[in-house]
Parts: structure tokens; C-alpha cells; sequence
């Protein structure tokens, strides 16, 4: 079995599938979308909790996460295997609300910092004698008083605020007469040994996290019902969190409590889930997630419910993904252990999973354990004696993550294509609905372009003004009569546009959270278009001015010398606006200005005209396609992501050729190291 060494390439091209993941959008009320986006964020949760970190760092402690359904005993299991109270355990369901999780004290830099679980803030409870156990019983497994074993401890914490704000370092105290001390100082019975040399590690740890995560260290109160509350202290014991703001954990966090027990083997981690069938979602999402980021899966049934579909559903998935799984049947009543055990292997059989290892543990009173609430340690020796073996044996536990890791990986080459897919259909209906949108404004600029070219401009007031121009009318006020018409023939057409362009929409079912967008930005059209029209006016007016001056200098027309640039201006409006109703317009332009020079300003004003129009529908048709812009699909999200697969799946391919080759360099190297010491000795 090939060791999981360092792989910088496989790892690089993790991350970089991992990104593109973490790019993929899929916002459009798609049939599909909902489970992508599900999809999408549980392989996040396993790339970033585990295969990731996995693979960086394969000495990492092995780490078994325990799951299960409510009032399955999951906690109570923990604590067993302990041999202490760690994790809260009751009739209140769900009892099991944060996450806790138990390792040896000198594998607490393992977890302590975000190698695994970094969305998670780390609430820390260090190891308990006897009395802290007494004070966590008695303080209902969150805080104590000043009993005998209680440790007292306050320190500082500096950290950053949640939008990068740097907040001031704050002083913790314990609540008792003797708290006062040095920062980072627990004092008490057990002294400042080897606690505070988990203690500072962990801070360490923690600091190395705020740099990089913009979490805060902490170091709480664990004394006088500090608790493990804001600050982390627990069962009497010093505590350390972290938390957004640098406060440790706020309402509404997500945290996992990390406690450390010398009796637990060292390589070995436990992790109490929440229920997977938990009534609140939030807390559903986090045992799945939790259960991502584990190398062994413990799941935990009993008599009773063994053939619900939410655990069998989990165990589908432990199939699918080739992880190391662990099932143990609990609460199984003496008189029917053996037809209940040999009806759930039958059920494990028919599904693909007899191989699995079964552990039963027969249904016993929790006081069982001298009232400690604690299992026989004979009940769960077996399932302890499996983990110790897989924890403690390199090669066991090598294989264990190893098969986790690559069921993982393995399971991308289905779970990627269905992603792409997703992302694909995304795309094409971003694509449909702007097409939508397009579509209706190329015929509404058409619509524009006939009309103008027919004349509609010069209509109602306008053409009024137009007959009045003749006879001493003012250029002024045909100049704004001919823009009121420009303007309002351009709010017609996009009018038009928009209620073309909503009916589509309303028909397709992508656009169903769109439409409300893009009908509030299309309100006010009317006047951003007065606006665009009347910037082409004083353009129109700069330009006619300019080629009047010019005609001045050269005499070219009748009346060059006298003609004022507003009737220039009007005259050239009303020949690009007025159609065939005008072409008088542009006879006296040419008889004031001379034809050569007539014919360059209808030009260029025609050029200035058409640029105006294009950037005023334009401008519109942006406006609607603005909620689409915003939902950020990417256009080649779905390419990205198969490419990303297709390098990852060469890089593993590299590796397994590789595998024979270094397993034959490590038994000449031992083969070697084996002569050396022969001819030495």
C-alpha cells in the first residue's frame, strides 16, 4: 500500500479544480440548480476540510467522525470511548448542538489552527482531573465553580474585526479571589505543566489562524461558570477560542469545541457530529459537512431505527465515495441481539456494504458506569480496540485515509461532468434570456431607424414649428420641438422593447427571479433619454457652429456672412429628423452655406445622429441586462471545470504509475540500510 507522501502536483491541480468550483454560479431557478448548488458546496467542504488538507499533511492524526440519527447515542458513545464526559449527552433532542471534538494533548496543534474545519471558530477546553470532572457534572458540562481541580486563568486577546478593523486587546480575569496573573497564565491545583504548554501552542496556533482567517485569539475564562461560552473556558478548566472579531464566539457562530484527553491514543481524533436528521437545518448542513471531513466514518444506528432512509442514504453516499466506513448497531435489547444484528448485515449485504466492519453494542442503562452516565468500558471495547489499531498501525491507518482520500477523488470523475452540466445549462439560459433582450432592441432600434428615415420626427408641434420656420419662426423653438419628438419617439420604441422583452421572460421559467429586477431598472426611461437627445442637440449645435464659421471666412453661400449657427442648427435637425416631409431643409441650408459645405455638415451630422441613437438603446438595453450581469454565471465556467478534472485525473494517473517504483526505491533503501548494519555489526 503506497503511503500518502507530499504530492505538490496533485495538490496544485486540487486547487485549482477547488477554485473553479468555488467560481461555479449556478443563481437561475434551473431544474437541477438547487442540487448543484448543494453539490457544489458539499465537494468544497471536502476538498476544503479534508482532501486538501489530507494530502498536505498525511501525519496528520487520524480523524473519526461520529454521526448518526437523534437519540442514537452518538455522545454518549464518545464519551465512552473516553472515558469521560466530553460531549453533552441527554434526553432533549437534539441534544447535540456544537460539535465537539477530542484528541490527545499533544495533537491539539492538529486542530487547533484551520488545517481542517477552517470555517468552524475553535472553542478549546483542555484535559480534566477528577475534579473538573465533578465541576463539569455539576455545572451540567459547561462551567464550574472554584472547586478543588477548577483552574482559573485569564490572558489577552488581540484580533481583528469582521471588516478588517483592528480592535483593542482585552484582559480576561477568573472570577475567584486569586485571579490575577500574567497573560496566558493558568493558574491551579494541576500547576502551569504541560497545560501550559498546550496552552501556548495553541495560542500560537490561533495567532497563525487570525493572520490568515481575520479570526481574533482568545484566552477565556474557564473558572466561576466561565464556561466555554463567549471565551471558550470549560468545566473549570482554561480556555481559548476564536472568534470573527476577536472576541471568541458570537451568537450565531459557527464553532467546534476541541477538548484534549491523555487517554485517548495519541494519532487518533473524535469528532461528535450533530444529528443528521436534526430538526434544525443549519445543524443537518453541518453534520454532512463534518462527516466530508472525516478519514473514518462512524456511523451510529440502533435497534429501532436501522432502517431509516436518512442513515441509509449516508451509507449510499460512504459507497459512492469509497470512504473507510464503521457501523455500529446500538441499543440493541439482549433478547433479540442476534436477529436484529443478522437482519441489518443482511441489509448491509444487499446494498454493497458487507465488508463494512459492524460493531453491537446491547442496550445497558447509561448510569451503567458508576453513575457517571459513561458505558461498560467492555461494551465499546471493540470498536475502541478497531480505532486504536487503525490509529497506532502506520500501515492501517495509511490505508484508511489513503482509501478515503481517493474514494474522493475518484468520485470527481462523476460528480464534475454533473457540475459542468449544470453550469452549461446555466449558461445557455443566461444566454436565452439576453438573447430575449436583444432581440427586442435590434427591432426597436430598426423601428427607430424606419421612422426617422419616414420623417415621424417632424409631426404635431414639430411640423407646426417647421411651417412657421419660413415665415420669421423662431430656430429655438423648432429645435425643441424636433428634440421632444426625437426624445419621445425613442421612449416609444423602448417602451415597446421592454414589454416585448418581459413577455419572453415571464414564459421562461430561468427568468422567474430576474423579472422584478429588470422591470424596476427599465422605470424612468424617459428621461435618460431627454438627457442622451438633448447632449446630441448641443452637439449638433457645436458642429453646425463649426462649419458656419467656416462658411463665413470662405463666403461660400448666399448669405454665409450673415447667417447665425441656431438657424444652421435647425436647418441640418430638421433635414436628418424631417424625412421626405423636409427636403426644403436641406435646399436652404445649401443656399446659406453652399452646397459642398451643406452636404459635409448633413454628413456629419447624420454620422452624429446615428451615434446618439445607438448609445441611447444601448444605454437601455444594458439596463435590462444588468440583472443577468449580476448574477456573475461565468461564460466558460462548464470548460474550466472539465479542464481542471482532465489535468487532476492526468496527474493522478502519473502518480499510480509511479507508485510501483517508489515502493521498489523504499525496499532497496531498507534492503541497504539492512546491509549497512550487517557489516557494521
Amino acid at each position: 500500500m503506497a503511503t500518502l507522501d507530499v504530492r505538490p502536483r496533485l495538490i496544485d491541480a486540487l486547487s485549482v479544480l477547488r477554485d473553479r468550483v468555488d467560481a461555479a454560479r449556478f443563481p437561475l431557478p434551473l431544474r437541477g440548480a438547487a442540487r448543484a448548488r448543494r453539490n457544489r458546496a458539499e465537494l468544497l467542504a471536502q476538498l476544503d476540510d479534508y482532501v486538501i488538507p489530507r494530502l498536505r499533511s498525511p501525519q496528520a492524526p487520524l480523524l473519526a467522525v461520529i454521526g448518526g440519527s437523534t437519540g442514537a447515542g452518538k455522545s454518549t458513545l464518545v464519551n465512552s470511548l473516553v472515558g469521560r464526559r466530553v460531549s453533552e449527552a441527554g434526553v432533549l433532542r437534539p441534544t447535540t448542538r456544537t460539535p465537539v471534538l477530542v484528541c490527545h494533548p499533544d495533537d491539539l496543534h492538529w486542530f487547533a489552527g484551520p488545517r481542517v474545519l477552517p470555517q468552524l471558530a475553535r472553542v478549546w477546553v483542555p484535559e480534566q482531573d477528577d475534579g473538573g470532572e465533578d465541576a463539569y457534572a455539576a455545572g451540567g458540562g459547561r462551567g464550574a465553580g472554584s472547586g478543588p481541580g477548577a483552574r482559573m486563568a485569564h490572558g489577552s486577546c488581540a484580533g481583528h474585526a469582521p471588516h478588517g478593523g483592528h480592535r483593542e486587546a482585552h484582559t480576561g480575569h477568573g472570577a475567584g479571589p486569586e485571579g490575577h496573573g500574567g497573560a496566558h497564565e493558568a493558574v491551579g491545583v494541576r500547576g502551569v505543566g504541560a497545560e501550559r504548554k498546550a496552552s501556548e501552542l495553541y495560542v500560537e496556533e490561533a495567532a497563525r489562524a487570525a493572520e490568515g482567517h481575520g479570526y481574533g485569539a482568545a484566552v477565556g475564562e474557564g473558572a466561576a461558570g466561565g464556561g466555554y461560552g463567549a471565551y471558550g473556558g470549560g468545566g473549570g478548566g482554561s480556555g481559548v477560542g476564536l472568534g470573527r472579531d476577536g472576541g471568541g464566539a458570537e451568537a450565531g457562530m459557527l464553532t467546534v469545541r476541541i477538548e484534549t484527553d491523555p487517554a485517548l491514543p495519541s494519532g487518533l481524533a473524535l469528532l461528535d457530529a450533530p444529528d443528521i436528521d436534526s430538526l434544525v437545518a443549519r445543524n443537518r448542513e453541518l453534520a454532512a459537512e463534518l462527516i466530508c471531513a472525516a478519514d473514518v466514518w462512524v456511523l451510529v444506528t440502533t435497534a429501532a431505527r436501522y432502517a431509516d432512509a436518512v442513515p441509509w442514504h449516508l451509507l449510499r453516499t460512504a459507497k459512492e465515495y469509497d470512504v473507510t466506513l464503521v457501523t455500529v448497531l446500538d441499543r440493541v435489547p439482549h433478547q433479540i441481539a442476534t436477529d436484529i444484528s443478522g437482519r441489518y448485515a443482511e441489509l448491509l449485504q444487499r446494498a454493497g456494504l458487507g465488508h463494512v466492519p459492524r460493531f453491537t453494542i446491547p442496550e445497558l442503562p447509561e448510569s451503567a458506569g458508576g453513575g457517571s452516565g459513561l458505558l461498560p468500558a467492555t461494551a465499546v471495547a471493540a470498536l475502541r480496540g478497531w480505532l486504536e489499531r487503525h490509529a497506532q498501525d502506520p500501515v492501517a491507518r495509511s490505508a484508511a485515509a489513503e482509501r478515503t482520500a481517493a474514494g474522493v477523488i475518484a468520485s470527481l470523475r462523476s460528480r464534475l461532468p454533473a457540475l459542468a452540466g449544470a453550469a452549461a445549462a446555466q449558461h445557455a439560459a443566461a444566454l436565452r434570456l439576453a438573447g430575449r433582450v436583444e432581440e427586442a432592441y435590434e427591432r426597436a432600434a430598426e423601428r427607430v431607424r424606419q421612422e426617422v428615415a419616414a420623417g415621424e420626427v417632424l409631426s404635431g408641434d414639430a411640423r407646426a414649428h417647421w411651417r412657421d420656420h419660413g415665415l420669421d419662426g423662431r430656430s429655438d423653438e423648432l429645435l425643441d420641438a424636433l428634440t421632444d419628438g426625437l426624445t419621445s419617439l425613442l421612449t416609444c420604441a423602448v417602451d415597446e422593447a421592454d414589454e416585448r422583452a418581459a413577455e419572453a421572460w415571464r414564459r421562461d421559467p430561468a427568468a422567474a427571479e430576474v423579472s422584478l429586477t429588470a422591470a424596476a431598472g427599465a422605470s424612468g426611461a424617459g428621461g435618460r433619454l431627454g438627457v442622451i437627445v438633448r447632449r446630441w442637440r448641443r452637439c449638433l449645435e457645436e458642429l453646425a457652429e463649426e462649419e458656419t464659421r467656416e462658411a463665413r471666412a470662405g463666403q461660400a453661400g448666399e448669405r454665409a456672412g450673415s447667417v447665425e449657427p441656431e438657424e444652421s442648427a435647425a436647418l441640418l435637425a430638421t433635414a436628418l429628423l424631417g424625412g421626405r416631409r423636409a427636403r426644403t431643409a436641406g435646399e436652404n441650408l445649401a443656399d446659406l452655406l453652399g452646397a459642398q459645405t451643406a452636404l459635409r455638415l448633413c454628413e456629419r451630422g447624420g454620422l452624429l445622429l446615428a451615434t446618439y441613437l445607438e448609445r441611447a438603446l444601448d444605454g437601455e438595453r444594458e439596463r435590462r441586462l444588468a440583472p443577468l450581469d449580476q448574477l456573475t454565471v461565468p461564460l466558460d465556467q462548464q470548460a474550466e471545470l472539465i479542464a481542471a478534472l482532465s489535468v487532476l485525473q492526468r496527474e493522478k494517473q502519473r502518480e499510480t504509475e509511479n507508485e510501483p517504483r517508489q515502493e521498489q526505491r523504499q525496499t532497496d533503501e531498507r534492503a541497504r540500510a539492512m546491509e549497512k548494519e550487517e557489516v557494521s555489526g
